[in-house]
């Protein structure tokens, strides 16, 4: 392990580039009181910031079509083949060790869910 210059994080270095906990993992909701309708979180946090205890995520919500739901801001995300709605006006840290497996990975999607936060911090 290495300590990066700028940050004073603990930089670690992985295989091929993968770290543990990737930006765009989907997991399982850790809170059991929330997983009806809100079944899984994605990892938002930047990579970079592995080092961290805790991980950015935004909540993904099963994805109502009766609902009018303003897609800027709750932009619609597929895992695993279905729809689901990035609350990104929810997103809040969570402890990694409560994040275990991953059941997907959306960052072929990044880019709406970066918007959906730019929404939330610039309103544009």
């Amino acid at each position: 392990m290495r300590i990066a210059k700028l940050t004073a994080f603990p930089a670690q270095i992985y295989a091929l580039g993968k770290s543990p906990m990737a930006q765009y993992d989907v997991y399982p909701n850790p809170s059991q009181s929330a997983t009806e309708g809100i079944p899984y979180v994605v990892v938002i946090q930047s990579d970079l910031l592995d080092a961290l205890a805790t991980r950015l995520t935004m909540p993904l919500a099963i994805s109502d079509a009766s609902m009018h739901t303003p897609t800027s801001l709750c932009p619609v995300v597929m895992v695993k083949g279905k729809r689901f709605n990035a609350l990104a006006h929810f997103a809040a840290p969570l402890p990694a060790k409560l994040l275990r497996r991953p059941v997907d990975n959306v960052a072929a999607q990044g880019s709406a869910l970066v918007s959906a936060m730019d929404a939330v911090l610039s309103g544009i």
